[in-house]
């Protein structure tokens, strides 16, 4: 196992999707990552030098916010929407949906499974 910021990613996969594995990078960062290390997006993990791991590595540590980083910056930010009272830090208080999607039918995801309301039967 190849480790990368943290997290190990499976040696028998493209780099281009096991650098997928840490949270925070998707696939065009991916792709971008290794297009500037210079690195063959279909090589595997387990191909790889020990070079070209830390060139990785090192890129990832300087230019991408990743991981335990990433996710104390994005609870940092809910918190600062509850404490201002906007709309976007109510809708994170009450479990809604937050960027504007509809709630009549939709949202079980976010409001939980459906509450029945007693007396509605006729």
């Amino acid at each position: 196992m190849a480790r990368i910021a943290g997290v190990n990613v499976p040696t028998n996969k493209r780099v281009l999707v096991a650098l997928t594995y840490v949270h925070g990078i998707g696939l065009t960062s991916s792709k971008n990552i290794c297009k500037k290390v210079g690195v063959a997006e279909d090589k595997r993990i387990n191909s790889l030098s020990e070079d070209e791991l830390t060139k990785i590595r090192d890129l990832i540590d300087t230019d991408y916010l990743v991981e335990g980083d990433l996710r104390r910056k994005t609870s940092m930010d809910i918190k600062r929407y509850l404490d201002l009272g906007c709309l976007r830090g109510l809708r994170h208080r009450k479990n809604l949906p937050v960027r504007g999607q509809r709630t009549h039918t939709n949202a079980r995801t976010r409001k939980g499974p459906a509450k029945a309301i007693a007396g509605k039967k006729k």
